[in-house]
């Protein structure tokens, strides 16, 4: 494979291009008004349709990456959009705007692409950050949104969109020369992957979390340019350039965001996010002033900034056989959260006259994904515990406070020779009591237990092949915070130098 550094920097450069054509009509909107009369309604509709195809088309997208490789796909996905930047171009009514959004899509499902090549570059412990790095290619609708004005006030919106023209096939012709031909390509079908993953609720959690995360991008940034100029009264150009700001906060903390969840606990930035996003919601539901309607705006930017380069982090890290449809399902999930919000919320100013219940839904959307992470992540440290326990070379069972067996690690099958079915539900006096012991040996041994919560010493016990084994056995009270005993955990230690 060639250079992962100048994988990293074409692929980011070229979602970078993608997203630039990705929210054209949006940027544009108030220019496109004065030559096409459109209602409010029709306005969300039209920035809101490239959202639908570059969503849905993510998990093909992402499919096929792993199967013929980022150049190949970049480049059919490059020639595709020369035909609705140009169709837009000659719009002159609703329905034409709406057929060349909604093929503009392709843009925005570009992003699959490089979270499923990337990750082959580089060692796991990196994969959040350089995820981060190339979700820094979210900039290319800052450039838009920030220059498709100020370019279409000079030469008009028909003649800014035909300059992108330009700018597809630049990096059509990159994408030719520097493209890697020799990537590791991954061929499995797309209905045995699916298979793999849908029953699997971490996959649907972690498309929750995009879908609060990177929607709530997608949506602020077709969003704002019309919301800032039709309710504060602020020029097409000064709308551009506030939405570019929020753009270009949460996409350059993306990397960070990243970079935290290789360092620490991905779930536990996950938790700070979705607070961020919870009390930024709330505060923008009261209708502020532009100035603390600033404020919330920013903060959102930066939690889900932060959010994205989380989420990427852990796709690799739950799901590395099937990443390639993996990564399509939870972006398109995340773009999917970018459509819904700008109706939602034009349908709700047009019923109670303000926005107030749109962004009290989404702080109660991030409200439940934090819930959800927290269980997550005790779910998570769960999981590695049961793992250290069942990669102990010591015999472990645990019993409840009636001393029926609950649990039994397959260190503890392999000394006795009774299976997990067999021990699982048995008393463990009955399954493990000797000949070699008087009963007295027994009686002493819970009332040590029961005055002093652990027992220590060498046990006899007959196995499942009727054989006498000799083991260090210590048990161990478990109590619950109010000191009401809920288990008993026993430890086997072999003797292999004593006779038995």
């Amino acid at each position: 494979m060639k250079n992962p550094t100048i994988q990293l920097s074409l692929q980011t450069s070229s979602l970078i291009a993608g997203f630039m054509m990705w929210v054209l009509i949006s940027s544009l909107m108030p220019s496109i008004q004065e030559d096409i009369a459109l209602t409010s309604g029709q306005v969300s509709f039209v920035t809101a349709i490239p959202v639908i195809l570059g969503s849905l088309l993510r998990i093909p997208i992402g499919f096929y990456t792993n199967r013929f490789g980022a150049r190949t796909v970049n480049l059919v996905a490059l020639i595709i959009l020369l035909f609705p930047v140009f169709y837009i171009s000659v719009a002159d009514s609703f329905m034409d705007l709406v057929i060349g959004g909604f093929i503009l899509g392709v843009g925005g499902a570009t992003f699959s692409i490089g979270v499923t090549s990337l990750p082959k570059y580089y060692p796991k412990e990196k994969h959040g950050f350089i995820n981060g790095i190339y979700g820094v290619g979210n900039v290319g609708t800052a450039i838009t949104t920030f220059a498709a004005p100020v370019i279409a006030g000079a030469i008009g919106w028909q003649s800014t969109v035909r300059f992108y023209i330009i700018l597809i096939i630049l990096f059509a012709a990159l994408y030719f020369f520097l493209g890697d031909k020799d990537e590791t390509k991954v061929k499995q079908s797309m209905i045995g992957q699916i298979k793999g993953v849908y029953r699997n609720s971490t996959l649907w959690f972690l498309s929750l979390f995009y879908f609060v995360t990177f929607g709530a991008f997608v949506a602020f940034t077709v969003f704002l340019p019309n919301f800032l100029v039709t309710d504060f009264g602020l020029t097409a150009v000064d709308a551009g350039i506030r939405t570019a700001g929020f753009i270009v906060l949460a996409t350059f903390v993306r990397p960070v965001g990243g970079w935290l969840a290789d360092k620490f606990n991905a779930y536990i930035i996950l938790m700070f996010v979705f607070v961020g996003v919870t009390l930024s919601g709330i505060l923008l539901s009261f209708s502020p002033s532009i100035a603390w309607y600033t404020v919330g705006s920013l903060a959102v930017g930066v939690s889900v900034g932060i959010g994205n380069g989380a989420v990427f982090k852990l796709v690799p890290f739950h799901f590395s056989k099937q990443a390639g449809v993996v990564n399509g399902i939870v972006s398109a999930m995340g773009g999917l959260g970018g459509f819904f919000p700008p109706i939602i919320l034009t349908t709700v100013n047009n019923m109670t006259g303000d926005y107030s219940i749109g962004f009290m839904a989404l702080s109660q959307f991030a409200l439940v994904s934090f819930v959800i992470v927290i269980f997550m992540y005790y779910k998570d440290q769960i999981t590695i515990e049961r793992k250290i326990v069942e990669g102990a070379t010591e015999g472990i069972i645990v019993m409840n406070k009636n001393g029926t067996i609950q649990y039994v690690n397959p260190a503890f099958t392999q000394m006795s020779g009774y299976t997990e079915e067999e021990a699982v539900g048995s008393k463990a006096t009955n399954l493990l009591h000797s000949s070699m012991h008087e009963p007295s040996f027994y009686h002493d041994m819970r009332n040590t237990i029961h005055d002093h919560g652990y027992w220590k010493g060498e046990i006899w016990y007959t196995g499942n092949n009727d054989e006498s084994n000799k083991e260090i056995l210590t048990i161990n009270t478990i109590k619950n915070n109010v000191d009401d005993i809920k288990y008993y955990v026993g430890i086997f230690s072999d003797l292999p130098n004593l006779d038995k």
